[in-house]
């Protein structure tokens, strides 16, 4: 039985003046921490010299960890160590894979404590001026992954119900699957001319780039826009730029 706690922190969105304080917290006292790959160095500063350090990001193309290899490492660490910190980038019960390994860790024995963060999803727009509800503009949202779970069929998203669902839709990891999203969602209803952003912010300097549905596939073929983005879509975006919050140009550094 294992005597450790995990702590599953969530980092929040890139900023590293965006962790929570008991996150921080959790950083100080920790003896293992095993982080993602989109964790800022600097939310590292908080962790002390002696405690193990163990990247076990998985990027586009270079999955280096697979899931139950990092869950049965938390395990072992947990038997190894009293605090273990789970280091994962926004918040972890939201598209960070968090309810995998809190299941699996309970399962095993594990004690577990969530510490919850701020997801890309509300922070990036945000931090570009773009409000993702606006009492004018957008009574509802849909936080939706662009990127399902591998082999996953049929799909359990269904683009063009949530095309018809929510005011604004905020899509996360779905740069690389637009070409299929797009054609959906304009199949459920949603014109051409809805306004669509696309947001990077965090590890490395903003960039912005905004269209509109009917022609983003052929500006992104054009120019491609390098992950990891935040794709918002719907009249708040329309808002943004309207209110200079969002600029009419492609990048912006």
């Amino acid at each position: 039985m294992a005597n450790g706690t995990v702590y599953l922190v969530g980092a929040g969105p890139g900023d590293p003046d965006l962790l929570t304080l008991r996150g921080k917290a959790r950083l100080e006292v920790a003896e293992a921490v095993v982080y993602d790959a989109l964790i800022h160095p600097e939310v590292l500063r908080w962790v002390p010299p002696h405690a193990e350090r163990i990247c076990v990001g998985k990027r586009r193309g270079h999955h280096s960890w697979v899931q139950a290899d990092i869950t049965q490492l938390l395990i072992q660490k947990a038997r190894q160590y009293r605090h273990v910190v789970r280091l994962k980038g926004g918040d972890p019960f939201l598209f960070g894979r968090g309810g995998e390994e809190m299941g699996d860790l309970q399962a095993a024995g594990v004690a577990v404590e969530v510490v919850p963060g701020i997801t890309a999803g509300l922070a990036v727009p945000a931090a570009f001026g773009l409000p993702i509800t606006h009492r004018g503009h957008s009574s509802s949202v849909v936080l939706v992954t662009g990127h399902e779970a591998a082999g996953q069929y049929p799909p359990r998203i269904c683009w063009e119900a949530i095309a018809r669902s929510a005011d604004t839709i905020v899509i996360y990891m779905g740069l690389h699957h637009l070409p299929q999203i797009v054609p959906q969602l304009l199949a459920g209803g949603r014109p051409p001319s809805t306004p669509i952003t696309l947001l990077s912010a965090g590890l490395g300097p903003p960039r912005q780039h905004w269209s509109t549905l009917g022609t983003v596939l052929a500006e992104l073929a054009a120019t491609p826009f390098e992950p990891p983005a935040i794709v918002t879509i719907g009249a708040v975006v329309g808002w943004a730029i309207a209110h200079r919050a969002i600029s009419p140009a492609t990048d912006t550094d």
